[in-house]
C-alpha cells in the first residue's frame, strides 16, 4: 500500500487529542501522502519548537489562512473526535512509515525502469537500503542491560585472552585483544609494501579458526588471490605461477593446501564495488550463517565507488569511510580495509609513514577505530642487511596502545610471520 490515509489520519488526530504526543512522534514532514496531512504537520511541529502546546486551537491560528487547504477547522475537530483511543499511535505511525516506503521504492524503481543505466541502478540500490534502514526499529539496550553485559564479560573472560578475533601474530593481539567486532581497522602502505599479502594472512588464520571471511577485491581476480594463498599455505615461490614450473613437492603441497582452503568459509568477491553493494552482500550470508563469526576485508579504499555526487574525491573517500564504520557497527563485524598512501612519504628522510600520508585522507582518521602502516626498509634500501623485515606501526588504536611490531615478510610465499618483538610501545590518549 502506498497511501493509508487512515494511519495519517489517526497520528495528526492521535496529536490534537493529545498535543504532548507530538513528542513520541518521529515522522518527518514528508512521510504524509496527502499534502494537507504535509501542512498541518508541519504546523504541529512548528508549534513544538517554540515551546507552546498543540491543540485545535493553536493549530488553526499557526494555518490561519491555509485552514482551508486542510479541510477547514471542521476537518480539524473531525480528527480530534475520531480517535478513541491513543495507544494505536505507535501501530499507526508505522504504518505511515511503511506506505511512504512503499511510495519511494516504487518512485526509484520507475526511474530505473524508464532509464536503466548503470548509475541509476547504483541510485536505486542505494535508495533502496536508506528506505529499508529508515523503516528499522532498533530496540536500543537499556544502560542496566549493558552493565550486566560488562559485568558478564569481565566475570567470564575468553580462555585465550582475546576479545577479538585473533590476527595469527602474538605481538599483534597483545596490543590490541585482536580484530574487533565493529570496528573499521585501515591497514595502509605504498604499492608492493605486503599490505595485500598481510590481508590474506588475516584472512587464512581466520578461516582456520572457523570463521567465516568476505573478501572484497577490487584490483585482483578470485584466482590470482588464491593462487597467492596456495603459494603462503604450501610455501611455494609465487613466480613459479608464471612458468608453471612446479617442483614434485611444490605439486603434492599445492594439492594438500588446496583440500585445505577449500573447506574454508572464504568468499571472494569481485565485482561489489560500493558501501550499498558490500552491505547487500554481506548481510544475505550473516542470515544464513548466523554463527559464523565473519570478518570483512576489502582492498581496497581508493578503488571503491559511491553513488553520490562530491565536489572533490577527499569528500567521497570521506563518505565511503564514515559508510564502512556504519556498517562495521550494524552488522558488529570487524571491517578491515585496506588502503593506498600519498607520494608525500617519498619526499621525507624518514619514510615511515603516518597518518597524515593516508591518500585522499578525508575523514579516514576520524572514522577508523585502528590505523597500521608497513614499512619495509629494503622497499628504499636494496642493500639492506635485513631484507625480510616489515614493521607494521600500529599509528592509531581508540581503545588501546599505540606502536610498532616486527614481523618478518617471507616476499617468495607471500607471508608474514612473528618475531616476538615488540618495540616503542606507548598508551594512545
Amino acid at each position: 500500500m502506498i497511501h493509508n490515509r487512515e494511519a495519517e489520519q489517526s497520528v495528526i488526530g492521535s496529536v490534537l487529542l493529545k498535543g504532548d504526543l507530538i513528542k513520541d512522534v518521529t515522522l518527518r514532514e514528508e512521510h504524509f501522502y496527502e499534502a494537507r496531512h504535509r501542512l498541518i504537520y508541519q504546523a504541529m511541529r512548528k508549534i513544538d519548537q517554540v515551546g507552546d502546546p498543540v491543540n485545535l486551537v493553536t493549530v488553526t491560528t499557526e494555518l490561519y489562512k491555509r485552514i482551508k487547504e486542510v479541510g477547514g477547522v471542521s476537518y480539524l475537530s473531525n480528527l480530534a473526535q475520531s480517535i478513541p483511543s491513543t495507544e494505536s499511535l505507535k501501530h499507526h505511525q508505522r504504518l505511515v512509515l511503511d506506505s511512504y516506503r512503499n511510495r519511494k521504492t516504487m518512485e526509484q524503481a520507475s526511474r530505473y525502469i524508464n532509464d536503466p543505466t548503470e548509475e541509476t541502478l547504483d541510485t536505486l540500490m542505494s535508495r533502496l537500503e536508506d528506505y529499508r534502514a529508515e523503516g528499522r526499529v532498533r530496540e536500543e539496550q537499556t544502560t542496566y542491560e549493558a552493565l550486566k553485559e560488562i559485568a558478564g564479560e569481565i566475570t567470564n573472560p575468553p580462555a585465550d585472552g582475546m576479545t577479538g578475533f585473533a590476527t595469527g601474530y602474538s605481538e599483534v593481539d597483545d596490543m590490541t585483544g585482536g580484530s574487533q567486532r565493529g570496528d573499521l581497522i585501515i591497514l595502509a602502505g605504498r604499492p608492493s609494501m605486503g599490505k595485500t599479502a598481510f590481508a590474506l594472512n588475516l584472512a587464512a588464520h581466520h578461516c582456520k579458526s572457523g570463521g567465516t571471511v568476505h573478501l572484497f577485491s577490487l584490483e585482483m581476480g578470485r584466482k590470482s588471490l588464491l593462487k597467492r594463498m596456495l603459494s603462503c599455505e604450501a610455501e611455494i615461490n609465487g613466480q613459479k605461477w608464471r612458468s608453471m614450473n612446479f617442483s614434485h613437492d611444490d605439486y603434492v603441497h599445492c594439492l594438500e593446501a588446496m583440500g585445505e582452503v577449500s573447506d574454508w568459509q572464504l568468499h571472494i568477491h569481485e565485482h561489489e564495488r560500493t558501501v550499498t553493494d558490500i552491505r547487500a552482500r554481506v548481510r544475505q550470508s550473516i542470515k544464513k550463517e548466523e554463527v559464523s563469526q565473519p570478518l570483512i576485508i576489502i582492498d581496497y579504499l581508493q578503488l571503491m565507488a559511491t553513488t553520490g555526487r562530491y565536489e572533490r574525491r577527499d569528500l567521497e573517500i570521506g563518505a565511503m569511510t564514515r559508510e564502512l564504520k556504519q556498517l562495521a557497527r550494524e552488522l558488529d563485524v570487524p571491517i578491515i580495509l585496506l588502503s593506498q598512501l600519498s607520494r608525500g612519504v617519498e619526499q621525507r628522510k624518514d619514510k615511515r609513514p603516518m597518518m597524515a600520508d593516508l591518500r585522499e585522507s578525508g575523514n579516514i582518521e576520524q572514522d577508523a577505530d585502528v590505523i597500521g602502516f608497513f614499512y619495509r626498509e629494503d622497499y628504499y634500501n636494496r642493500e639492506a642487511n635485513d631484507n625480510e623485515e616489515v614493521e607494521f606501526l600500529l599509528s592509531k588504536q581508540r581503545n588501546g596502545p599505540v606502536g610498532s611490531v616486527r614481523l618478518r615478510f617471507m616476499k617468495e610465499y607471500g607471508k608474514f610471520v612473528g618475531t616476538h618483538k615488540i618495540v616503542n610501545n606507548k598508551e594512545d590518549i
